[in-house]
């Protein structure tokens, strides 16, 4: 009985008959979105500062950043090929319309996204210095020119990942998906969202230019007022960090 209500179609009034290319668009499209694109998000708001790195003496954890954008990088090939697909398809109903304004909405964040991270502007600080040997850069300085692409790319990151669940659930209905799809990516969502919560909790949502460059004075960064809406600055005293750096 379980197992037959799972196999069954959302809706027991309509089939769930999809042709080839409209099958392929929605693995790809719920791989990138539903799957990778979150994991991506979790990884660069979370894991700046890795479990057990020494930090504030260890510092500029890169692997936060490699994984994020290579992540976003395989989400917009898949989207790509996800697009191409559906232009293959036929598909008129209501739902088939709503889901197409929830889809493009995501497509054209998703380039906002990919087009911003190419102006982010210059890293600098003590880890990247000029040819000249200057610490100066867009990212250790915080230009405006930096204020502005952070709060671009994190608004559209997060609008994205809002709307993404609208269009793969309007893509789901419209295909009349069978019930384990809607209740394994159910589960998968509340995971990551209640995993999130838990790691919100503990304080791992740290602020950027910290986990890079720490919290000293010195860093013209953490002069000014921290970026990013949950994010924290641990209350490390300088002559903490001093002692530190000498031992």
């Amino acid at each position: 009985m379980i197992l037959e209500w799972l196999i069954s179609p959302i809706d027991p009034a309509r089939s769930h008959d999809v042709g080839l290319a409209l099958s392929w668009h929605a693995r790809f499209m719920v791989l990138g979105w539903g799957i990778l694109a979150p994991l991506a998000i979790m990884m660069a708001r979370f894991f700046k500062v890795l479990p057990g790195q020494d930090w504030p003496r260890e510092l500029d954890n890169k692997i936060w950043w490699r994984v994020h954008w290579m992540s976003q990088t395989v989400v917009v090939l898949l989207s790509v090929i996800g697009l191409a697909l559906i232009w293959m398809s036929s598909q008129n109903s209501g739902t088939a319309t709503l889901h197409r304004l929830f889809g493009y909405s995501v497509l054209l964040l998703a380039a906002v996204q990919a087009f911003s991270g190419m102006f982010r502007g210059t890293k600098g600080g003590p880890t990247d210095p000029g040819a000249s040997g200057s610490l100066r850069g867009d990212h250790y300085d915080m230009t405006q020119h930096r204020l502005v692409f952070e709060a671009v790319h994190k608004s559209c990151g997060y609008l994205a990942l809002i709307l993404m669940i609208g269009a793969i659930a309007s893509g789901m209905w419209t295909a009349n998906a069978p019930n384990w799809m809607w209740l394994g990516l159910s589960l998968w969502w509340v995971a990551l969202a209640s995993f999130s919560i838990h790691l919100q909790r503990q304080g791992r949502a740290m602020d950027t230019y910290q986990a890079i460059w720490g919290p000293g004075p010195e860093h013209p960064g953490n002069r000014m007022r921290k970026q990013g809406w949950g994010t924290r600055r641990p209350d490390f005293p300088q002559q903490s960090f001093d002692k530190q750096r000498e031992t």
